[in-house]
């Protein structure tokens, strides 16, 4: 697509993660079902995601499955799994022919067995893509992510692989599942709801938010070029004032 006249191809954040929130009520607002408005979520993944790619945007994180998902009802988690299944496998050409490397970050090992099959052969085949680097945070949460590196740090001390005297923000963010990753600049979140619930509550430290009352099967590539627009007119100072800018 031509470069939107909007926004600034100089400033552009490099690293956008997006809450999709809204499917299910999606659905219900066309009186169909919630797993109708997950399929119909994909499309918006898609277009979005061939956006931030012909934007030039280096990292989206999008928030596909929560570790408190698995508490919704099981016909709708086994749903979700089939049609995370099904849509890997099914979009993965279309990530290689859009030059896009897949990446997840989560507790992956929980996803039953067909996905993380079908997670793992699209990560690989499209390992070599040197474009936009998609980030599925997939059976993820923050407080999982945190506690899980306090852990993983711990057990290192304890079998001597890593002495630490003093644990600093460099330390503490290799442990973390976004370590190779920038923080985001910009976190998007669709629906209307004002919360970022348990995503990235380290990486977010700094991040600018953007909220829109359209739900997810809404949000198409104007609407990110929109966030992206707004996110250009804001002054970030990181504690500073305006003047030591």
């Amino acid at each position: 697509m031509p470069f939107p006249k909007e926004i600034d191809k100089n400033s552009l954040p490099e690293h956008i993660a997006i809450i999709m929130d809204g499917n299910g009520r999606w659905a219900k607002k066309n009186n169909r079902a919630r797993v109708f408005g997950h399929k119909n979520g994909v499309k918006s993944v898609r277009e979005v995601t061939e956006g931030a790619a012909e934007l030039g945007i280096k990292y989206l994180t999008l928030y596909a499955f929560s570790t408190e998902n698995w508490n919704r009802p099981k016909a709708e988690v086994t749903a979700l799994m089939q049609l995370l299944v099904t849509t890997i496998a099914k979009e993965t050409k279309t990530l290689n022919k859009n030059n896009i490397r897949l990446q997840a970050i989560g507790d992956i090992k929980h996803l039953p067995k067909s996905c993380n099959q079908e997670l793992e052969k699209a990560i690989e085949t499209t390992s070599k893509n040197t474009g936009l680097t998609l980030i599925l945070a997939l059976s993820y949460s923050s407080k999982w992510e945190i506690l899980n590196g306090i852990n993983q740090l711990l057990n290192d001390v304890k079998s001597n692989k890593a002495e630490f005297e003093v644990v600093d923000e460099s330390i503490f963010k290799s442990y973390l599942c976004t370590k190779d990753y920038p923080d985001p600049e910009l976190l998007i979140r669709t629906s209307g709801e004002f919360r970022i619930s348990n995503f990235l509550l380290w990486q977010l430290a700094y991040s600018e938010l953007y909220f829109t009352e359209k739900l997810w099967p809404e949000f198409k590539k104007e609407d990110l070029i929109e966030a992206i627009a707004n996110y250009q007119k804001r002054e970030r100072r990181f504690g500073k004032t305006s003047e030591q800018l």
